[in-house]
Order: C-alpha cells, then sequence, then structure tokens
C-alpha cells in the first residue's frame, strides 16, 4: 500500500508538553460535526521528531448493538461495504462499488439492530459514523488532507468535540507529496510567546 512518508519536528519554545494531534475530516459531514483524534503524539521533547506514515489506502469494520466487532476489510476509495446476517452470524464484506467513485460506503444490511461504521487508516481510527439503522449506509469522503494542532487531555482514538476541533485551523495539504518534515514552531511561556505554527520542510514529491 502506498504511503506517505511524514516526520514531526519539534522546534517549537513549549514549555508545557503540549501533546500534538493529527486528524482527517470526512467532507460528507458538516464542520462542526465530531473528527477521531487519528494522531496523538506526546512528550516530544525541543528537538525531537516522530516520523508516521499516511496510508493512502483505508481499511473499514463495523459494530453491532449486540457489541460484536467485525475484523477490518480493505476499503479503497470507490468500494463499498455492508454488515449482513449470515448463517453463522454477522458477516462484514465488501459488496462492490460505491455510488459515488470518490468516496468509501459502509451499508446496514441487516434486518434489525444498528451498526457502527469505522474506518481506519495506517492502522488507527481515522472516522466513524454510529447508529446506522437497518438500511441506512455511512458515506465517507476524504481530500488528501490532514490537520494539525496543539491539545491537551485528548487520547489517540478519542472523538473530538466540535470545541477543540474549531481551535485547530492548520490544514496540511499532503496531495502529491511522497515524504516531508511538519516543523513544529511558536509556543513559549510569557507574554512573548507566539502562537504554535506547523510548517512543510524538506518536502519531495511523489
Amino acid at each position: 500500500m502506498a504511503s506517505i512518508l511524514l516526520n514531526l519536528i519539534d522546534k517549537s519554545n513549549d514549555s508545557n508538553n503540549s501533546s500534538v494531534v493529527i486528524f482527517g475530516k470526512d467532507v460528507t459531514t458538516s464542520t462542526d460535526e465530531i473528527a477521531i483524534a487519528w494522531q496523538v503524539i506526546k512528550n516530544l521533547g525541543q528537538g525531537f521528531s516522530h516520523p508516521f506514515t499516511y496510508d493512502l489506502g483505508v481499511s473499514a469494520a463495523a459494530s453491532d448493538s449486540d457489541g460484536n466487532f467485525s475484523p477490518r476489510i480493505p476499503a479503497n476509495i470507490g468500494t463499498a461495504s455492508a454488515m449482513t446476517l449470515g448463517a453463522s452470524g454477522d458477516v462484514f464484506a465488501q459488496t462492490g462499488e460505491a455510488a459515488n467513485p470518490t468516496t468509501v460506503e459502509v451499508a446496514n444490511h441487516l434486518s434489525k439492530g444498528a451498526i457502527n461504521a469505522q474506518i481506519y487508516r495506517s492502522g488507527k481510527l481515522f472516522a466513524t459514523k454510529t447508529n446506522l439503522a437497518p438500511g441506512q449506509k455511512a458515506v465517507f469522503e476524504f481530500k488528501p488532507t490532514i490537520w494539525v494542532g496543539v491539545v491537551s487531555q485528548v487520547e489517540e482514538g478519542d472523538v473530538m468535540n466540535s470545541a477543540i476541533i474549531s481551535d485547530i485551523n492548520t490544514e496540511i495539504s499532503l496531495l502529491g507529496i511522497a515524504s516531508a518534515d511538519i516543523v513544529m514552531t511558536g509556543g513559549g511561556p510569557g507574554a512573548n510567546s507566539t502562537p504554535f505554527a506547523f510548517n512543510l520542510e524538506n518536502i519531495k514529491m511523489a
């Protein structure tokens, strides 16, 4: 699976050991809707770096109202998957192409009970839609961008509320990039501190 190699480098003046959150936004939902804390980077010292990958492909999974969680299956852009009831219990599998070739669909084909749909990127929870009733489907669409910001008390996989999300306004496009450094600057104690900033450096195009 193709991946973009990224490396967060702390060149900030932060003295509070802030955590950095990285996440994506599902463009099919409203801007104030929830997002998932995809990567949370903690205890990054000044001058330290933290490498991670952004896989271009994603995988999907689903859970049902009985508390059962499906295996993750490949869910490349343009594919549809569904939860159905088979002879031996729930079955989660690809069902063909999505109605829109730029989206990923997860449908509830059970006769009763809601499901939750999850999208994973690079092995970590990237997006979710909950309480899909029978006959409903979740539609996910992602731009090749990530959002980066400084947070406190957020863990990987957490649902972030709109108040947290609205404080994070650094959007980084990964379109056409093979690898890059994300350099964090700003911060610091006292009246002379500046806002945190994140900029791409050492960009190599795909």
